[in-house]
């Protein structure tokens, strides 16, 4: 055999080795961070809790994107799908923005992980729902629709409108940001997001659901002044336009 190919096989078991190895240190920290949040959680009932927006949505959508774009704050943005495999709270004094894991396809992770990251962010959702005041469900435009009608056709009921249906019911108020507006023409903008009007539940045109439906590019700023103010007016009515203080006027680009 020649002596590039034992290399090269050498070298696949090896990468093989090593994604395992990942995979079980992954379960092991989900694991540890779980049974940290339920002590943390029974020792802190009768305590004041910090209030909480959550950010939700399918792996790679941009959900850390535009946590950065809203707060100016950095955080660890990944270009593969599943970079956050745990919440990552961005911390303020009476405010944390929470960066929840990614749903869905995660590269290098087994369909049995994906589904307990799914168990783990609905549990999380639903332990601290009272401290929650809104969620905003991040979704990607350009392949949001495509993804929704192949679980349709599976007879599956796709993640995303699952979710939303699930936060709807918790009385979480969501917003929907379509991310990744600038990939779509300008012409077939409407379009598209009359069809993710459809799939959630709402009926055309899309631009009558703006207090829902926020089209935003999180790569160039557009659609910020209207995702800005929705969370505005859902702090509003939450009466706590207060903490709007931790959002940036202008996008952090």
């Amino acid at each position: 055999m020649p002596r590039e190919n034992i290399y090269e096989r050498e070298l696949s078991g090896t990468k093989n080795v090593i994604l395992e190895l990942y995979v079980i240190i992954l379960v092991e920290l989900m694991e540890k961070w779980l049974k940290k949040v339920k002590f943390e959680t029974r020792i802190s009932k009768n305590q004041l809790q910090k209030e909480k927006i959550i950010f939700v949505g399918r792996s790679n959508v941009g959900k850390s994107s535009l946590i950065k774009l809203l707060t100016g704050v950095k955080i660890r943005i990944g270009k593969r799908p599943g970079t956050t495999v745990l919440p990552f709270k961005v911390k303020f004094e009476r405010l944390d923005i929470v960066d929840m894991p990614g749903s869905g396809f995660m590269e290098g992770k087994t369909k049995s992980i994906q589904e307990k990251i799914k168990d783990f962010i609905i549990w999380y959702i639903e332990e601290n729902k009272n401290e929650i005041l809104f969620a905003v469900e991040v979704l990607d435009a350009k392949m949001f629709l495509e993804i929704v009608q192949r679980w349709e056709r599976r007879g599956e009921n796709p993640i995303d409108i699952e979710f939303f249906n699930f936060l709807s019911e918790l009385e979480l108020d969501p917003i929907v940001a379509v991310n990744k507006i600038d990939k779509i023409s300008v012409n077939k903008r409407s379009f598209i997001l009359d069809q993710i009007c459809e799939k959630l539940g709402f009926s055309w045109p899309w631009k009558q659901w703006r207090d829902i439906i926020v089209p935003i590019s999180a790569k160039t700023g557009e659609g910020f002044e209207d995702l800005w103010r929705n969370i505005f007016n859902r702090l509003k009515r939450k009466g706590r336009s207060d903490l709007i203080k931790y959002f940036r006027k202008t996008p952090y680009l």
